[in-house]
């Protein structure tokens, strides 16, 4: 992406966050349904997916899900002008914050916020970065311009960026000396440290990364999600009690726990769960790809 794109993407990203958030989110709402009606790459993932994922559906069922999940993706995009350059007020106006753990007890153990790629895992980890300390992992963008605008925008409010090639030994340290680590594992980064357990009763290459890291620190691991509210009032960061018996000793095991708890939150808002991205990219050995 030439230098001159990514300087009027950040520009129109800019622009975007003077503008009332509920005129944002509209127009992201109604130009994604725009998009939708167009044949593209994207369609065709999300409807493969979809129909991976939700067997026995109709294909008006199938074609009006991935509708509002084009709704709600390009409503992110634009939204990420807010999430980028608004000010942390407006953050903290926007985003509820619901918690079943104590975030202020001083005596807690060391903690792995396990997020999920739902379209506004964003703006919750920022929310929480304007309130307590936190270091969260990012993957590198192919753009190296657009990246570091994004490490910089998503890391302003005090969060700890760090890319997720970085050594678990770092990672590991951080969380001894008290400081919570966000990262998400819910997507396909190839077989290397992942096994193959079922998400929606569909074999996928899924990270053990958390189990790891929660074994060396003798971290809790306390799943995160948020939502996305109607009648564009928002979000609400949603943080639930630590997973139970996690780490088990089992990779495979806490792979299935984890993506069993992800399909729990799916099944809340199906519309709002990233089914662009090829969750399914790698196959086990001897299975067709499927894209």
């Amino acid at each position: 992406m030439p230098v001159l794109t990514v300087a009027l993407m950040v520009g129109l990203l800019r622009a975007i966050s003077t503008l009332p958030y509920r005129v944002v989110a509209r127009f992201g709402s109604f130009l994604g349904a725009a998009l939708f009606m167009f044949p593209s790459r994207r369609k065709h993932i999300v409807l493969v997916n979809l129909r991976l994922c939700f067997p026995g559906k109709t294909q008006q069922e199938y074609n009006d899900l991935a509708r509002h999940h084009f709704r709600h993706v390009v409503r992110s995009y634009l939204e990420r002008g807010i999430q980028w350059f608004g000010s942390e007020k407006s953050i903290q106006r926007l985003v509820e914050l619901e918690s079943d753990i104590d975030l202020d007890d001083k005596d807690a153990p060391p903690t792995i916020f396990m997020g999920f790629h739902f379209v506004g895992i964003e703006v919750g980890c920022m929310l929480y970065s304007t309130r307590l300390p936190v270091a969260a992992l990012y993957t590198r963008m192919s753009n190296a311009g657009l990246c570091d605008v994004a490490k910089r925008q998503r890391g302003r409010f005090g969060a700890e960026m760090i890319e997720r090639s970085t050594s678990a030994r770092k990672i590991v340290g951080l969380l001894r000396s008290g400081k919570a680590v966000m990262l998400a594992a819910d997507m396909d980064y190839g077989v290397e440290n992942s096994v193959f357990v079922p998400f929606f009763g569909v074999d996928a290459c899924t990270l053990t990364s958390i189990s790891r890291l929660a074994r060396l620190s003798r971290a809790r691991v306390v799943p995160f999600v948020t939502e996305v509210l109607p009648d564009f009032r928002g979000y609400k960061l949603k943080i639930f009690e630590p997973l139970a018996a996690f780490p088990s000793g089992s990779d495979e095991t806490d792979a299935r726990a984890m993506n069993a708890f992800l399909e729990a939150q799916i099944m809340r808002f199906p519309e709002q769960y990233y089914w662009v991205h090829r969750r399914f990219k790698h196959r086990p050995e001897g299975m067709p790809g499927v894209y």
